[in-house]
């Protein structure tokens, strides 16, 4: 018998109160808000089927990789700063301890296996499988009606990539420049990666996309630039603050760019109808991509498609007015801050303002098991709501 959304949510969440924490709280002791939704995590990803216990052929074996892993989305939770803080709280607390897997204090690894376990976790890209686990097994049979796109800064602590400009030093004449010209490479025009991107697979459309450090500008809402060295966290959010996609990109790169791979990928996980994006997000083939695939874009215009200087000759040539959503678009737009309220538990609590790690792949395993952690707490969110 094939149950509904509503009826599969409510299950869950009477497994969890009604068995889940009981039989926990018996052997641990209880459970404060924090350790309720590990355990509830826990209980949703296939840990056990993506990690193994693993053992080396020579020296000593590895430790266990399920405990490791279980430890970072503890401390994604718990919105520990550093790994170090993280040991230090699993040596003092029994409860997370036992929900993690270490049987004592003595147990607990050195800072330097964490690390090196935390590295493989990133190249597999762990996390990421994790949550699309979650996604597949939560909101599949869901109908979606909105998803609200934006990218959010993520300062990181390593240098730029981009190299810098030699400054000329006052009071040296410059060189002859040569008479032979060097050849100029050609710059790719503006809409060519979004073009290029309409007749490729997801995964060339992730692997085009620069994943490097450098520096990135925003504008507030104040009109004033805000410049950050770092990267970018695109994400795609479902009704109820579900995050469904994650992309990690540079924070220079527009964010026009990744929009056609998170719709790729969005739609391979679940079925939704309106697609909410702000003016940055303003391009033709975008609108049509949106609709090939069969859903109806909001996008706020931007100011380019209108007429800024009015022309001296009203009458041969009126004024072009400047396009403007319906009111029942504006209506439905108004769904989209609820990315903003995303990016913001995001950094506040689950630890993407903390970022210790250097290079792009880690950056997005940190990152992603904070995204898993705020995924499942927003499902139990939607739990109580139904109940």
């Amino acid at each position: 018998m094939n149950l509904t959304p509503r009826e599969l949510l409510l299950q869950f969440g009477h497994v969890v109160q009604q068995h889940l924490f009981p039989r926990l709280e018996e052997s641990t002791g209880p459970l404060n808000p924090s350790m309720q939704l590990l355990a509830s995590v826990l209980s949703l990803v296939p840990l056990e089927g993506l990690l193994q216990a693993r053992r080396a052929s020579t020296g000593r074996p590895a430790r266990d990789r399920v405990a490791l892993a279980t430890a970072f989305l503890a401390k994604s939770i718990l919105n520990l700063p550093t790994t170090r803080a993280l040991i230090d709280r699993l040596c003092v607390d029994a409860t997370l301890r036992q929900l993690c897997g270490f049987s004592h204090a003595d147990t607990v690894p050195h800072e330097s296996k964490f690390s090196r376990a935390f590295a493989e976790f990133a190249s597999s890209e762990l996390p990421q499988q994790l949550h699309q686990a979650v996604i597949r097994a939560t909101q599949e049979q869901r109908l979606v009606g909105h998803i609200a796109r934006d990218s959010t800064a993520i300062p990181a602590r390593e240098r730029s990539s981009k190299p810098k400009q030699p400054t000329k030093r006052a009071g040296k004449k410059s060189r002859k420049k040569s008479k032979t010209k060097r050849p100029r490479a050609k710059a790719s025009k503006p809409g060519a990666r979004i073009q290029r991107q309409r007749q490729q697979e997801l995964e060339a459309m992730l692997a085009d996309l620069p994943c490097q450090c450098d520096v990135g500008v925003k504008t507030d809402s104040n009109g004033h630039n805000k410049y950050w060295c770092g990267y970018k966290l695109h994400l795609d959010i479902a009704d109820g603050q579900v995050p469904i996609s994650a992309v990690l990109t540079s924070a220079s790169l527009h964010d026009s760019q990744v929009a056609i791979p998170l719709m790729t990928q969005t739609s391979q996980r679940v079925n939704y109808l309106y697609e909410l994006m702000d003016t940055a997000y303003d391009a033709d083939a975008i609108h049509d991509y949106s609709r090939e695939l069969e859903h109806v874009p909001i996008i706020a215009p931007h100011s380019r498609r209108g007429t800024k200087k009015p022309s001296q000759l009203p009458k041969i040539f009126p004024p072009k007015p400047a396009p403007e959503l319906s009111w029942a678009e504006k209506d439905r737009f108004k769904e989209r801050s609820m990315v903003e309220r995303v990016n913001g538990r995001l950094k506040d609590e689950f630890g993407a303002s903390h970022v210790r790690v250097r290079g792009g792949a880690k950056v997005m395993a940190h990152l992603m098991f904070g995204v898993l952690a705020l995924t499942v707490d927003q499902w139990l969110r939607l739990i109580e709501y139904q109940a």
